[in-house]
């Protein structure tokens, strides 16, 4: 076959092949071809329209029905160029490089929910396992808010209230174990961050396992409210690993499609331990209302979690992304080998060196902004921009009346129910959250991060307002059990909306190179408005402070439009974009409502030539990815 001397000729014969709805774009012929065209092409074509011409000649292919992934994978093994001595084939080969990294985005942005399923089994079972980590913490969150309803715990640990007649944990010590929570919370993703950094997801969370299996002693045998707060500050140190790392985790081992499933998948986890919860504190209610084993029990449950989650973390393989920012490529080529399947042995190996190609290329963009991925970078450039939304998006989940979920139980005893109703809605308002964030997954599938996070911060806004209104005017018993079926159905639109959305937006704004260090940050900015909830929320309901009851939801639903009115400016829409596109579309500064109809190409090769230096180039075409699978 003849050397093409010309782009025209060059072109002209690409894109017969490759031509938009061909009969021959899925041929043996085609396959067989590729790589010769690829190759002439490439060097035949001026360095200004080299990349751009060939990639628009052949992106007909994934707009084609025809054009199958697994035929899509075997052209980008088939167009990687040889490495030549000449700087004309390494030109080539990175242009080739790139077209790799365009194919692999094109394909996992065309994915269907089907194709994602049946190619990627494992990486949602092992984001499944991981994610599970968070059951602990919804439990012990609900579980501590919850047992100040509980007679024998108040009896333990509280002073006895004349007037109202009943044993009540003081207002003063509500406050301060509500804290230490977050205190050890804030810690632990400090930790988290730095140690994830160095030593890996898996490690760092086996780790964290060890710590959660010591620590809970304390809360067993604990004596007075200082010790509780001990306990609950040793806790929050392994839970804040469990907060940032599960969610980053889920985020890169998974593809586009799959994405916001398997991080709303933590708020099911949430959901699930504050059920748990609630049903373990219903049943000491009934039949352990008046011995200390009522509350002791609940905390010794917690053993039960560690050991089989910190055996399923050894067993799961580790972040790709972090291993190629560490620069172990054959290691994260076995770590891809086991998170994808559902592909003929050559199919996979093709599409791991795409997957590959792209992570590559995306770390090293990054590093042309990053070199050294600091704290300190993360309030620097383009990346101060995505620190702040990912901090107030996180800050909004618990500043827009999450708090009275937390004190549901307290809160429907001082709203008027019986305690025994009481625990009755608790069970019933998780149960709701639970329906609630799976439907949000039949949701997404129509409407993107966006629009479900403003519509349910919206909703919640009105939601609130009618409590604190049914509060202010009416005390009687039919207002009480009002108050109740409108913080149930709070509760469901929160895990429609605000809930789950959260944890999809937060891992998916920040780049890669910061992508643990970010979400750090905004967790932490999560765990600070956690602390002043701890301070007022007990205040507002406790019958010996201000006593506000459900004229609590005045101030939430207050709070809520305010946060509304933030998301409507700030929050972009990023449902459908991979990591390299809101890269770039952060790189270009545009703004939040122009993200569903800017586009963008992230590996355009003419451009990255033109950004990343000889040093980032030349690792990047002398690389090799690793030995294929056998």
């Amino acid at each position: 076959m003849e050397k093409k001397n010309s782009p025209n000729q060059a072109t002209g014969r690409y894109s017969e092949l490759y031509a938009p709805g061909s009969s021959s774009s899925t041929s043996p012929k085609l396959k067989q071809d590729a790589s010769v065209y690829h190759v002439e092409d490439a060097r035949a074509m001026g360095p200004e329209n080299r990349n751009t011409e060939v990639w628009e000649s052949s992106h007909g292919m994934e707009e084609n029905p025809a054009f199958e992934q697994g035929h899509a994978y075997e052209y980008l093994a088939e167009s990687t160029v040889t490495t030549s001595p000449n700087s004309e084939d390494a030109a080539a080969r990175f242009l080739g490089l790139s077209e790799g990294a365009q194919f692999a985005d094109a394909v996992e942005k065309h994915m269907s929910l089907v194709e994602g399923v049946r190619q990627y089994p494992h990486a949602a079972l092992w984001s499944v396992v991981l994610s599970s980590a968070l059951v602990m913490e919804g439990y012990d969150t609900a579980l501590l808010a919850s047992l100040y309803a509980l007679p024998a715990f108040a009896r333990r640990f509280g002073v006895y209230n004349d007037a109202a007649g009943i044993y009540e944990v003081p207002a003063r010590w509500q406050t301060i174990l509500g804290m230490c929570t977050n205190i050890g919370e804030v810690v632990g993703l400090q930790l988290a961050g730095i140690a994830a950094d160095r030593f890996g997801y898996r490690r760092t969370l086996i780790a964290a396992m060890f710590g959660v299996f010591c620590f809970v002693f304390v809360l067993v045998f604990a004596n007075s409210c200082t010790m509780l707060a001990v306990g609950e500050i040793l806790c929050g140190v392994p839970w804040g690993c469990f907060q940032t790392l599960t969610l980053s985790y889920a985020t890169e081992v998974c593809p586009l499609v799959l994405r916001y499933y398997l991080t709303t998948y933590v708020n099911v986890c949430w959901v699930l331990g504050q059920i748990l919860a609630a049903a373990v504190l219903r049943e000491s209610q009934n039949h352990l209302a008046h011995s200390e084993w009522a509350f002791r029990l609940p905390f010794a449950l917690q053993w039960a979690w560690p050991l089989p989650l910190a055996v399923g973390i050894y067993l799961a393989p580790e972040s790709p992304w972090w291993l190629v920012k560490k620069g172990r490529f054959v290691a994260a080529r076995v770590s891809l080998a086991r998170l994808v399947t559902g592909l003929d042995l050559r199919s996979k190996n093709d599409a791991i060196d795409a997957m590959l190609k792209r992570m590559k290329l995306t770390t090293e963009k990054e590093e042309t902004l990053c070199r050294d991925a600091r704290y300190v970078d993360c309030f620097r450039g383009v990346d101060a921009r995505r620190t702040r939304i990912a901090c107030l998006t996180w800050i909004t989940q618990n500043a827009c009346g999450s708090a009275m979920m937390g004190y549901s139980t307290y809160f429907y005893v001082k709203a008027g129910l019986s305690e025994a109703r009481a625990f009755d809605l608790t069970v019933a308002q998780y149960c709701f959250g639970l329906l609630g964030t799976i439907a949000s997954w039949f949701i997404a599938r129509r409407y993107g991060r966006f629009t479900i996070f403003s519509t349910g911060l919206a909703l919640q806004s009105l939601l609130l307002l009618s409590i604190g209104m049914f509060g202010l005017f009416f005390s009687s018993q039919w207002a009480s059990s009002i108050v109740g079926a409108l913080l149930l159905l709070f509760v469901f639109v929160y895990d429609v909306g605000v809930g789950p959305v959260t944890y999809c937006i937060v891992p998916e704004i920040p780049s890669t190179r910061l992508r643990t260090k970010t979400v750090v940050l905004a967790r932490n900015c999560y765990n600070t408005m956690g602390i002043l909830n701890a301070i007022w929320t007990p205040y507002m309901l406790n019958s010996t402070q201000w006593n506000w009851g459900a004229k609590t939801g005045l101030f939430w639903g207050a709070i809520a439009a305010i946060m509304l009115l933030w998301a409507v400016s700030d929050l972009p829409e990023t449902k459908d974009r991979t990591f390299g596109e809101i890269d770039e579309l952060f790189a270009q500064k545009v703004p939040a409502r122009g993200f569903v109809t800017t586009s963008v190409d992230p590996y355009d090769g003419a451009r990255l030539m033109g950004e990343l230096n000889k040093d980032q180039i030349s690792r990047l075409v002398s690389t090799e990815s690793g030995p294929s699978l056998e």
